[in-house]
């Protein structure tokens, strides 16, 4: 997946650049769940017979994994921007991960809630794969915590769940978040940021 914005900004986000087919999989696995989605919902909802489906896909799970790696190939390069725009400061990268991270999962909320709801449906090696992936966007979270909880600035007795209760606050935004909202996508990744502030115990030097 591939923001459809000019500019590589980590903080603007376009529509997901998913073809038709997985698009359509994103909308049956999110309304039916992956179980219950079949191959010809999928096609009919792009418009496209059974046979034609197995051009662009081998499958159901050759599709949830195509759409579970486009958001993480998508998380990770604004991670990786995130952090560089903290330059130096272990807390600002922190900030700028949580940002990055509660956006994603608001403005790509259909792909994105597919990572937490259907996991289980993860055949091995897939499974595996995406488990590592996820992993790895953490521990960019977990180094820049441990560094500002030795310079003082964090203070939490817990900072491996600390982490996990961050990376999960800003997961489970796809689940509940709803354009309809009083809040923008903006406001509620800065009000994430501060509840992350206070699980990592933050007191400014």
């Amino acid at each position: 997946m591939s923001s459809t914005t000019p500019a590589r900004d980590w903080r603007v986000y376009g529509r997901p650049d998913l073809d038709a087919v997985l698009s359509a999989a994103v909308d049956a696995f999110n309304e039916l769940g992956y179980h219950a989605a079949t191959v010809r919902d999928i096609a009919g909802r792009c418009g496209l017979s059974v046979a034609g489906i197995y051009h662009h896909h081998a499958g159901k799970q050759e599709m949830l994994m195509a759409v579970l790696t486009s958001v993480m190939e998508e998380l990770k390069w604004r991670n990786a921007a995130a952090r560089e725009a903290g330059g130096d400061d272990p807390v600002q990268r922190f900030c700028n991960q949580v940002r990055a991270l509660t956006l994603s999962h608001i403005y790509w909320q259909k792909p994105t809630a597919i990572g937490s709801t259907e996991m289980r449906s993860l055949e091995e090696p897939n499974r595996a794969r995406f488990i590592t992936m996820r992993a790895e966007l953490q521990e960019h979270i977990q180094r820049d915590v441990d560094l500002a909880v030795e310079q003082g600035a964090f203070h939490t007795g817990h900072p491996i769940m600390a982490v996990g209760a961050v990376a999960g606050m800003c997961l489970q935004t796809a689940q509940w978040y709803s354009a309809d909202g009083e809040l923008s996508p903006e406001q509620i990744a800065q009000n994430t940021v501060d509840v992350a502030l206070d699980i990592v115990a933050y007191r400014p030097n």
